[in-house]
């Protein structure tokens, strides 16, 4: 469909999946294989979602897609609201990350809407 890297919620996605990798290494080694890695599944599926879907024939084929970014950035927003409750990292970097966050779901839903039309 289009170039998924000239794409402003791809290029977001990219930089906020950097942000959150780098925050996942001060989580404590005890957490590795489970919050860590779910984190890192989940913010990593954010822009490779972005970029399956420029990749379908279609704008509905793309909405699947866009929508399965939404529900990852929800999965990492409530992984990192579970580690601020464990105090497993820092609150202020956990708040820019919710910001962060919170902005790419609007600018997902925000696509998806223009998308649909």
């Amino acid at each position: 469909m289009q170039d998924y890297r000239k794409l402003q919620i791809y290029k977001k996605a990219m930089e906020y999946c950097e942000d959150i990798y780098k925050m996942s290494k001060s989580l404590p080694t005890t957490e590795i294989y489970n919050l860590t890695s779910q984190i890192k599944r989940a913010v990593i599926s954010i822009p490779l979602n972005i970029a399956e879907g420029a990749g379908t024939s279609s704008n509905k084929e793309f909405l699947q897609f866009i929508s399965y970014a939404y529900r990852s950035v929800n999965e990492v927003l409530t992984a990192l609201d579970l580690s601020a409750r464990l105090k497993l990292i820092n609150i202020k970097e956990t708040e820019k990350h919710i910001v962060n966050g919170k902005e790419i779901s609007r600018m997902l839903y925000s696509f998806s809407k223009k998308l649909r039309t």
